[in-house]
Parts: C-alpha cells; structure tokens; sequence
C-alpha cells in the first residue's frame, strides 16, 4: 500500500472506464447492454478500493495520509494527494453512490446512453479528486471542471427546461468560483506555495483573512447552497435525471461544507470567528425559511430540493460553532444527508419511471399497490426528520449541541427545523401515500423490482447502522476533527478572541 498510488488509482480509474466506452460502436441493444456493465463494474471495482483506504487508514493520525507528490505546473505548484479523517469519508461516500446511479439508469436513459455513462464517470473523477487535491490549484481544477459533466447532465438528459436549469446551475457557481481565483492567487503571492498542509499552519495577516475569506465563501456558500443563493438548487433538480440529482444532492453540495472545513476554518480563524454571527443567521433563515417553503410545493423533487437546503443550514451552524460537537456534526450530517436525500430522490425516482410525473397530486393511496415502497419512503421520510435511530438524528443533535454550546439562541431558533422537517415530510407522505387509491392512472402500479430493491436496501442499513452505532464515522474523524478545532481556538486565543467565539 506504501508504494502504490492508491488515490490516484481511485480517482482516475473512472476516467479509464469512460475511455474505454468510447470503444464500443453501435447503439443497439448488445452495445446498451455492453456500455452499462462496463460502467457498472468499473464503479463497483473503485468502491472496493475505496475501502482498501478504510481499511488502511490509521485514525490516530490528524494529518494527510497516502500522500503522493509529483510535478506539475512548475515552480512550487505541484500535483499532490492525500487525505485526513475528513476528506476520507468523502471519498467512500462518492464510491459508494456511484454505483447506484449507474443502475438506477439502466432503463430510465433513453437517448445517448454511451455519452450519458461516460459524463457520469468522469464526474465521479472530478469529485473524488477535489477531497484528495491537496494542492490549492489542483483543487481548484477539480472543484471547477466538474462543473462541466454535471452541466451536460442536466442540459441534455433533463426535463422540459432543462437548458434553462443548466445554465443557471452553472453561471451561479462559476461566478463565485471567480472570486476564490482571485483569492488562490492572493494567497500565492502571499505565502509562496499553494501545498494546503504548508497553508495550514501559514499565518496569514487578519485584514487579508477578511478579503480571502469572503472570496472563499462566495464559491462555498453557493456550492452548498445557503440561503440566499440557493435558487439554482431547486430547478437544478427537478430538470435533472434521477441518479444526477443523487449525485448533486449526495456528493455536490457536500464541497461547500468540505471547502469551509479546509479552508475556511483553519486558514483564516480570525474571519471565520467574526463572521460566524452572520453565517448563524443565514443558518437559521435557512432552516426555517426554506422548511416553510418546501410545505408550499407541488413537486416531490422540489420539495426535497428545498429540504436539503435546510439540512445544508445545520451543517454550516455547525462547522461555525467552532467546537468540537458542531464540526464532528457537521460531518457526519453531510454523511447522513448523502445517503438519505439520495435515497429519497431514488424513491421519487421509482413513480416517476412509472408515472412520468412528480406531481404530488397526481398520487395517493399507494400504500394499496406498492407496500414495500410505502415502508421504504416511509422509513427515508422519517430519517429525514431526524427520526432517533437513523442516521441525520445523530448529526442534527451534535451540531444543535454545538450551536447550544456557541449561541443559545442559535440552537433555538435551529431546533424549529425539525418540527418543520417533521411537518413537510408527513404532508408529502400523507399525500403520496395514504388515503383511497382512487387514481386510474395508479391502477398499473407495481411495487419495487429487485433492481429498485438492490438500489435502496442498502441505503436503507447504512441509514440505520449509522444512527444506532455511529462509532465508525467518528473514529475516522475525531483526530483531525481535534486538530483543527484545537489549531483554531489557540489561533483566537493568540488574538484575544476566544472568549468572543465561545459565547
């Protein structure tokens, strides 16, 4: 393991994959059929050894580990991975979601399947590679080219206004990403390097950390997204197929948290602590807010859209509680959201293959056709509220308690999401699925097909394995986790403001 380039492995293969789909002609049955299992397998196969890097890691380490340096750009911009209790997680999360996207697009892409796989596949490249980068302008790469395949995913395989979506997906976060350039740039001239673990511990002036943070959060506070640019989101996944929103909703908006924990934190301690009031009061309006909102809805996806957005509100009250609780649950909520939301957009999904449409109105009653769906929306609808016993209760529970622990009123006003989550959650589900079955159109239901059921199963024990015994994840992240709240209070205490931060 020491002298093989694991995580150059488990990024690029991907990448490998996709060329070797370019080499199948023709678009009949044999080569669909020769396209998927090739996409297939070559997912699964990055899974496996994604957990090579489980199973190798050594938790007691803070720091970067199967580190791999090479040359690059010249000068002191380098090719560079690695990974740390954080960005870790990350990667298996991507791994392990990717397979499931491609089988869950086995029948429903109907139209340039080869160039759909492909996109998919070098998407999953792009994403493993911004939580492996550990160079700055190597992130940067990644973190920006994958905004291409997510484009052509929803520009061509999307709904009815799917152009409309993509553009506004893209123009959205390309602005802020310009801005976090410039700020790379900055930090360039300023430190002499890019290599993050040298950044880490460079102390950059607090006027500058002002400007550099700012620049940071206009790219991370759109990616996430957070209230108040958080439109592109909703459209973006009503317009996107059934495995793009997965991944926009599993592994995308997870590098705006990912990106506040790298950088924002610990490179510029002294802005975050002055700004963490306000990222408090984008949080609460979010939870709260868009709750409300997503009550209003008519579509599934649109509704579950506006829920991630919220949920997305605890992860950021938390990261910027600066303690030990909140960031520890930030993390795992990131984690927990990756795998519910994901399986709640599978299981809208699932009608909509049926149905051709998401229209909550159009359904109801299909507890009477479909009770083995019923069970399993059910049970992803109350991990989504933060159910005891499910994953997202653990998460939610840390980051309020680290909230309670920075700002009481914070906690408070954050605890209202979850009686709103439980209200949103309960409607859409009465809607969908209780009452008479009185809709012709649902007569022809049927209940989930094996492939559907290989989809959601594990979803489904992962979801609940990780809210009774959680231990895992934390033993991955409680050391860097430490390090950098420990790196971050003594760089306040050095500046006189740690008794500010911890009010």
């Amino acid at each position: 393991m020491t002298d093989w380039p694991i995580l150059s492995t488990v990024t690029f293969l991907p990448t490998v994959g996709a060329l070797l789909l370019l080499t199948i002609r023709g678009d009949d049955a044999a080569a669909r059929r020769n396209i998927y299992w090739i996409a297939l397998w070559t997912t699964i196969v990055n899974f496996l050894i994604s957990l090579l890097i489980w199973k190798d890691f050594d938790n007691a380490n803070a720091g970067f580990q199967f580190v791999e340096q090479a040359g690059w750009l010249g000068g002191r911009i380098g090719y560079s991975m690695g990974v740390d209790g954080i960005s870790m997680l990350f990667v298996i999360l991507t791994t392990f979601l990717m397979p499931a996207c491609i089988i869950a697009s086995k029948f429903s892409v109907q139209k340039r399947f080869r160039e759909y796989m492909i996109a998919f596949l070098l998407l999953e490249t792009l994403m493993i590679g911004v939580f492996c980068a550990t160079d700055l302008v190597l992130f940067y790469v990644f973190f920006e080219a994958g905004l291409i395949p997510m484009f052509l995913i929803i520009g061509i395989w999307g709904g009815p206004r799917r152009v409309y979506a993509a553009f506004k997906f893209f123009l959205y976060t390309l602005l802020g990403s310009v801005l976090m350039l410039l700020a790379i740039m900055a930090m360039y001239w300023q430190a002499g390097t890019t290599d993050i673990p040298t950044l880490l511990n460079h102390q950059f002036p607090a006027s500058m950390q002002t400007w550099l943070w700012l620049a940071f959060f206009a790219s991370f506070a759109v990616k996430m997204p957070m209230w108040p640019v958080h439109t592109w989101l909703p459209d973006a996944h009503v317009e996107a197929p059934t495995a793009g929103s997965v991944i926009l909703a599993g592994v995308l908006l997870k590098m705006g948290g990912y990106g506040f924990l790298r950088f924002s934190l610990p490179m510029f301690p002294l802005a975050s602590a002055d700004f963490a009031p306000f990222i408090y009061t984008l949080s609460v309006v979010a939870i709260i807010y868009t709750s409300l909102v997503a009550l209003m809805q008519e579509d599934m996806k649109k509704l579950i859209a506006y829920s991630s957005v919220a949920h997305m509100g605890f992860v950021t009250m938390g990261i910027f509680a600066g303690n030990q609780q909140g960031v520890e649950g930030a993390v795992f909520l990131m984690l927990s959201h990756g795998l519910v939301a994901s399986a709640l957009f599978l299981c809208v999904g699932v009608v909509y293959d049926r149905m051709h449409t998401r229209e909550i109105a159009a359904y109801g009653g299909l507890v009477n056709r479909m009770p083995f769906y019923a069970a399993i929306f059910l049970f992803f609808t109350m991990a989504n509220i933060g159910l005891p016993g499910t994953s997202a209760f653990v998460g939610e529970f840390l980051t309020m308690l680290g909230a309670f622990r920075a700002n009481t009123w914070v906690a408070f006003f954050a605890t209202t999401g979850v009686i709103f989550s439980a209200a949103y959650g309960l409607w859409l589900y009465r809607r969908v699925m209780l009452g008479p079955l009185d809709k012709p159109a649902l007569m022809s239901m049927f209940d989930l097909s094996r492939r559907e059921l290989t989809i959601l199963v594990p979803l489904v024990l992962l979801t609940l394995f990780f809210g009774v015994y959680p231990t895992p994840v934390f033993h991955v992240t409680s050391a860097s986790v430490d390090n950098l709240i420990t790196n971050y209070q003594a760089a306040l205490s050095a500046a006189g403001k740690l008794a500010v931060a911890a009010k």
